[in-house]
């Protein structure tokens, strides 16, 4: 025991990495404009909730019924606990172990043999008591108590242990990950089925307008004031316009499905609950997002990158412990008899004690291939861990990148629907006094047609950036959501 408890630990300590990361984040990714409607700021950032910066009330239910019921968060809890019973197990060999056995045997010798001559032979053997004989076949009965102990001399037990315990932090990590893509991706199906609603509404009314033209253009070929070809085109614009509508409420039935998917429901059931159409969820005025230096121990990827270093940089010593002699205390003791009622003699008593000291002389170089392997597998980590915080890093800027683009984009598409209105409305006077031909108005409707939509594209577009710049940053996992599914 005492030399248990001052053994060393051989092998490599693990010290915890320094990521290089800069201090600030690109001034590209961080510049605003004065005309974006949300600007991002390195001020302290508070993204644990990050979903109720949207305050979408239907946003926050869906995401927290989702972590709630959700098949893959549910399977991540029970890789955590299945990592640590698998701790437990190689804990427990820090301690000694006890058995007890009990048997019965009944054994005949061959005759042809030596000894099972002389068991038949009927001759007694000195030592024997007066009246006691060797038969055969013979019974022996026996109970006792077993009991062993390695010492961790060289601290292999300790080091299996510390790798398992950054198993079990790796797979905690690896939980924080799936719930922070469970909140991202709940938020991004929800904000695409609000946009595919905008998209719907505005081609529901695009429809209106495009049936009053019809309608107007019909009464001047009554009239003899235009041609037929004016009605059929028209009518060819409305006929379009109408095509499109299945695709949006085809996209509407996918958003609904995966959202009850992600939520371990069946498909549909969410229709009756999404269904009504409502606005996009709107950015907020200020998104701040923090330095880069707190990307390290916010992101779940990076710590159990980290994690999985730990545990590659334990089994090195693993290994090495092994080319060193192991050292196991083990005693057995019982009582032993032919018969069973002289079982609980004095004389049956039995009992072995003593050390035993195992040393690896020759295995083949397997054992120094071996310090070799983990010694590559930790490299091998450590190089996981340094492109996890890199791809990290590049993640966030991009994201950043994406969200300031798509509302300079949507500003500028604001603008241009603004115009094509107006265009369409001059148009149509220009058509109804015979100015022009109806050509302009099918030019100026399809043009405020396709403003007007891809301005739903940017709009959604922005939010699910904002969405992607959150699951970046690492937010989401923080709220003790995840303990709470742990033991549920």
């Amino acid at each position: 025991m005492a030399c248990a408890l001052t053994g060393c630990a051989v092998g490599p300590n693990f010290k915890p990495p320094k990521p290089d990361l800069p201090q600030h984040w690109s001034a590209t990714a961080v510049q605003g404009s004065a005309t974006r409607e949300s600007t991002v700021t390195s001020s302290a950032s508070a993204i644990a909730n990050w979903w109720t910066s949207f305050r979408d009330p239907t946003l926050t239910s869906l995401i927290r019924r989702s972590v709630a019921s959700n098949l893959d968060l549910r399977e991540a809890v029970l890789r955590v606990e299945e990592a640590m019973e698998t701790r437990d197990v190689a804990a427990d060999g820090l301690w000694p172990s006890l058995s007890a056995n009990a048997s019965f045997t009944r054994q005949r010798l061959s005759t042809n043999t030596p000894e099972g001559a002389l068991f038949g032979s009927g001759l007694r053997f000195p030592g024997l008591a007066p009246g006691v004989s060797i038969t055969n076949p013979y019974n022996e009965f026996q109970l006792g108590l077993s009991a062993s102990w390695e010492i961790d001399l060289f601290g292999q037990l300790r080091r299996s242990i510390e790798a398992a315990n950054a198993e079990v932090q790796a797979s905690v990590d690896d939980e924080h990950g799936v719930m922070l893509s469970l909140a991202s991706d709940v938020a991004a199906a929800y904000i695409d089925l609000r946009g595919a609603q905008f998209k719907k509404s505005i081609l529901e009314h695009s429809l209106t307008t495009q049936r009053d033209v019809l309608q107007l253009t019909q009464q001047k070929w009554d009239a003899g004031l235009t041609a037929y070809i004016d009605v059929a085109n028209a009518e060819s614009e409305v006929k379009s316009t109408e095509a499109q509508v299945p695709l949006a409420d085809r996209e509407i039935t996918v958003d609904i499905n995966q959202l009850s998917e992600l939520m371990d429901l069946k498909p549909g059931a969410l229709r009756a609950e999404l269904a009504q159409a409502k606005p996009l969820p709107p950015v907020p005025p200020t998104v701040p997002i923090g330095l880069p230096a707190d990307l390290a121990r916010r992101r779940p990827d990076i710590e159990q990158a980290e994690a999985l270093l730990h545990a590659a940089t334990a089994r090195v010593g693993v290994a090495v412990a092994d080319l060193f002699p192991q050292i196991t205390l083990s005693a057995a003791g019982g009582v032993q008899s032919e018969g069973l009622s002289e079982l609980l003699h004095a004389a049956s008593r039995f009992a072995t004690l003593g050390p035993t000291v195992s040393l690896p002389i020759f295995q083949g170089g397997a054992l120094r291939a071996t310090v070799r392997l983990r010694k590559v597998q930790a490299k091998e980590a450590a190089i996981d861990y340094a492109r996890t915080v890199l791809g990290a890093l590049n993640e966030v800027e991009d994201a950043l990148a994406a969200y300031g683009a798509d509302q300079d984009q949507r500003v500028a598409l604001i603008a241009a629907v603004g115009a094509s209105r107006t265009a369409l409305t001059l148009a149509r006077q220009r058509y109804q006094g015979g100015l022009t031909s109806f050509i302009e108005v099918l030019d100026a409707e399809r043009t405020l047609e396709q403003n007007q939509l891809a301005l739903a594209d940017a709009t959604t577009a922005v939010s699910t950036d904002l969405v992607h710049l959150y699951k970046t940053l690492g937010g989401g996992w923080q709220t003790g959501a995840a303990g709470a599914a742990s033991t549920s």
